[in-house]
């Protein structure tokens, strides 16, 4: 199979939503007869949140069944590779690809010293195991890839460099905001005002491609907007976990719960940059040349007067 889309052939669709250019910076997909299989273009569909920022870094992806749920497995250059799935004992009730949490792995098939955890959010199942600290980021994949790569670049096994912006897809411009100001005054709210910026620089972008860029900064799973807010709002829960009262915690409670779903903004999302950049204007209307003059006809003769109608 030609590994030359970001899509199974079933699903061109998606792949048309990429440029050459896009395409060449992703690791191939697979190479094998399931590739072709339903059932695998369904799972590596629901599992592209994860295997698209892994291939921007060169790294290839497939997708396989463990013992109770669907994994991703990535090869590494050192022969090593990385499992990715959910808690796979007891099964999960929740959808494939969306699971409470996520458990990542090093293996290494001649190396049995080399196995490691390298990130665990899935909640503990057993009340006397303390969680692992990632459990607070549950099903959310931006703190995962973080993770792959912090071991990975300690490792030295990063097939190729980190995305300088989280996301290899990106136009390497990034637009300069100019937050509005009223003169002689200084706004109190120098970040929604920069947000105001971004607005109104997405109101005006002249292309879609333009927009596409101003989506990146908000959408990109590593580094985007949305994602740094979600590391806000866990940092500002930790904070109301520090207060020695009962609500401190409740509201750090809340306050994670809506770090989750700020980032599950950046998963629902993560192909609208490409699809914004796929689009085109609509046509200019068509407007006909004026046509020439139409050219005066010379009057008619006169019918001879001494000529009558007879009978």
């Amino acid at each position: 199979m030609a590994a030359d889309s970001e899509a199974p052939p079933s699903a061109s669709h998606a792949s048309a939503r990429r440029t050459s250019s896009d395409v060449s910076s992703l690791a191939p997909l697979p190479d094998h007869r399931n590739v072709n299989t339903p059932w695998w273009q369904e799972q590596w569909h629901r599992h592209q949140h994860i295997t698209t920022p892994l291939r921007q870094r060169g790294l290839e992806c497939d997708i396989e069944f463990g013992l109770s749920a669907y994994i991703v497995r990535v090869s590494l250059p050192d022969s090593s590779y990385l499992i990715i799935g959910p808690p796979q004992e007891p099964s999960s009730d929740r959808t494939q690809g969306n699971p409470e949490g996520w458990i990542v792995t090093r293996e290494h098939p001649h190396d049995q010293a080399s196995h490691e955890v390298l990130y665990d959010s899935a909640p503990s199942a057993d009340p006397g195991v303390p969680e692992r600290p990632e459990a607070r980021h549950g099903g959310s994949i931006p703190p995962l890839i973080k993770a792959i790569d912090q071991r990975l670049t300690q490792l030295g096994v990063l097939a190729s460099p980190v995305p300088p912006a989280g996301n290899a897809l990106a136009p390497p411009a990034t637009p300069t905001l100019h937050a509005p100001a009223v003169p002689g005054t200084a706004s109190v709210y120098v970040y929604g005002d920069s947000l105001l910026a971004l607005t109104d620089q997405l109101k005006g972008a002249e292309s879609h491609a333009d927009a596409a860029l101003l989506l990146h900064q908000v959408l990109a799973p590593i580094d985007g907007l949305l994602d740094q807010l979600g590391e806000f709002f866990d940092a500002a829960g930790e904070k109301a976990k520090e207060a020695e009262q009962d609500d401190g915690a409740d509201l750090g409670c809340d306050l994670a719960h809506a770090a989750a779903e700020v980032r599950s903004l950046v998963e629902t999302l993560h192909v609208a940059e490409d699809r914004m950049r796929a689009l085109t204007a609509p046509p200019r209307p068509h407007r006909p040349t004026a046509s020439p003059a139409p050219v005066p006809r010379p009057p008619l003769a006169a019918l001879p007067t001494g000529l009558r109608h007879t009978r």
